[in-house]
């Protein structure tokens, strides 16, 4: 069984989304994540401090990373 994550839609509440339905943006001057609402397909963006994104990744979620220049 693949990881299961929580998180929160600002119209739906508590969400369930695999690694695949996650995608994460780490930059150094500010991280978030990005998913589709399961239940109401609004595009939705949060904030990713070091532990969500150590969460994350570990979980399997892919991951982008972009450089200051």
């Amino acid at each position: 069984m693949s990881k299961r994550f929580k998180a929160s839609c600002p119209c739906c509440g508590s969400v369930e989304l695999s690694a695949a339905e996650l995608r994460l943006v780490v930059s150094p001057r500010r991280s978030f994540y990005l998913f589709r609402c399961p239940r109401c397909e609004q595009a939705v963006r949060k904030p990713a401090g070091p532990r969500i994104i150590e969460l994350l990744t570990d979980g399997g979620v892919l991951s982008v990373r972009v450089h200051a220049s």
